[in-house]
């Protein structure tokens, strides 16, 4: 009698460990699969001018945060996002010689007091009334000063090499242990200058 309890028990036992597994394997590929499409950096523009005796960078980009960014955010945890460029000048007989480099940083964070988003760029600071409206002043830049125009030389070939990222080495240490995709934002692109 014993033995014909215990069976029916085994039997259930195994088919609720295979629903784990397969509840697993489609939370994993859920979690994989929806973030990759929710977040991003798509770059919209990139042009580099010659205007004033100096080479400048425009550019426009489309941020679109996970939601788990967000509520990192809400939850008052600062992100720090890195737009860096570097003029190079190309060269068949060795490596392609740096000509500028220059990096801009923002700080993003939320004042739960005021409701509001701050935005920091060197020692000036500004409030936003809406996450949106924050992030437009890091994802449109104009005129950004690269170096002076007549240090690239006539008859040369230049190129630009353009980054813009979410910086996950300024979060919080307990943060950059398992950083998932949700925190991978960014996007580069070369750009040849005639």
């Amino acid at each position: 009698m014993r033995r014909t309890i215990l069976q029916p028990m085994l039997l259930l036992r195994e088919a609720l460990k295979r629903l784990v597994v397969l509840l697993a394997f489609g939370m994993l590929a859920l979690g994989v699969a929806l973030p990759a499409q929710a977040q991003g950096v798509e770059l919209t523009s990139l042009q580099a001018l010659r205007a004033d005796g100096a080479l400048t960078l425009d550019y426009n980009a489309r941020l679109t945060l996970t939601p788990a960014v967000e509520d990192a955010l809400k939850h008052g945890v600062p992100l720090y996002f890195v737009a860096q460029a570097a003029v190079y000048r190309n060269r068949w007989y060795w490596r392609d010689e740096r000509l500028a480099r220059v990096t801009r940083s923002w700080r993003l964070s939320y004042q739960p007091l005021t409701s509001s988003w701050r935005v920091s760029l060197g020692g000036l600071s500004q409030n936003y009334p809406t996450l949106a409206e924050a992030l437009a002043p890091l994802s449109r830049v104009s005129g950004w000063r690269l170096m002076e125009a007549e240090r690239l030389e006539p008859g040369e070939r230049h190129y630009l090499e353009f980054s813009f990222h979410l910086d996950s080495s300024q979060l919080p240490r307990p943060m950059q242990i398992d950083v998932g995709t949700d925190w991978k934002l960014g996007i580069e692109r070369s750009l040849r200058l005639e």
